[in-house]
């Protein structure tokens, strides 16, 4: 690996932490201007996050050691999942210890320990919430692994860098293997991330509420570390989304310039997507919970259905 190479896995990690608040508040003041509303600061996710890690953190008294670890295993899961997205180039240093597969396995990580931090404490609503998160996970990872397979048999590697370079320097063309998994992954990703129409990340109603369920009990710096890892979450879904299904712009070792141009191309796509969550979020309605898997389950189905099309087309 050159320095070329180790400097962009460095400015992917400082850009993903630096840039995902910004994210959350790009999207949050589009949502304002579709819905007619004053839109909030854009930074405002910065000042929450300094008000938070300025405070002292209060703590139930049975809470275990899991419960005080949870944020940093959350946080830095999270922040290795940037380290292996190729949101500005492909030659990353860390391609070679983790795959796609892998990288699923980072979110089901964090995935596990926000849940057994929820029920630590023995509240109502972490332990509602905790249960389900976990339904959520255990229907939302198939569908974002069946999505991957497809790109995968596209490009004969699992490896997320490799699958991004491999797409983008393929002939342009319409893949419909890759229409239906990019539908099924925008499901996917509104559930994980907490989204409506499958969460509201403003409510504390407990009916409705999922994430913010099992954050109640967190304060001062372990809420702030919760919080930036949930915009990480949405910043590294994006990400994905982008190597998938817009692989174009990153750098794939052509020098320091090309690395540099793609900083505003990133910067752009993410605007984009903001305005794209935005509006998918305006006009859809909240669903009720025990509707969430009928909804990823026709995720998984447009999945599958992606899967399928890619083999018929193969065959043909």
């Amino acid at each position: 690996m050159s320095l070329l190479d180790w400097l962009t896995q460095a400015l992917e990690v400082i850009v993903a932490l630096a840039a995902a608040p910004l994210f959350l508040g790009w999207i949050n003041q589009c949502r304002a201007w579709l819905q007619n509303r004053r839109a909030p600061s854009l930074l405002l996710p910065y000042y929450g996050l300094r008000k938070l890690f300025h405070k002292d953190a209060v703590i139930a008294t049975n809470a275990s050691p899991l419960f005080r670890a949870a944020p940093y295993v959350v946080f830095g899961t999270m922040v290795t999942a940037a380290a292996v997205i190729p949101s500005m180039g492909t030659r990353l240093p860390f391609t070679d210890a983790a795959d796609a597969i892998v990288l699923v396995g980072l979110f089901a990580t964090a995935r596990v320990f926000l849940a057994l931090a929820a029920m630590d404490v023995g509240t109502a609503f972490g332990t509602l919430g905790a249960r389900r998160e976990m339904m959520i996970g255990f229907l939302a990872e198939p569908a974002l692994l069946m999505v991957i397979f497809v790109a995968s048999l596209i490009t004969a590697t699992t490896t997320l860098p490799a699958i991004s370079e491999r797409l983008a320097l393929q002939e342009l063309g319409l893949y419909p293997s890759l229409a239906f998994t990019a539908v099924a992954f925008t499901m996917v990703l509104l559930a994980e991330n907490a989204r409506i129409p499958v969460d509201n990340p403003a409510t504390h109603l407990e009916l409705t509420m999922i994430h913010e369920a099992m954050l109640l009990e967190y304060s001062a710096r372990h809420l702030a570390l919760m919080e930036w890892a949930a915009a990480l979450k949405l910043f590294n879904y994006a990400g994905i989304g982008f190597a998938l299904f817009i692989p174009w712009g990153v750098n794939m070792g052509a020098g320091p310039l090309a690395l540099l141009a793609s900083v505003p191309l990133l910067a752009l796509k993410l605007a984009l997507a903001g305005a794209g969550l935005a509006l998918v979020e305006t006009v859809s309605a909240k669903l009720r919970v025990f509707r969430a898997p009928e909804f990823l389950a026709t995720a998984f189905l447009l999945a599958v259905l992606g899967l399928l099309v890619h083999l018929l087309l193969r065959a043909a």
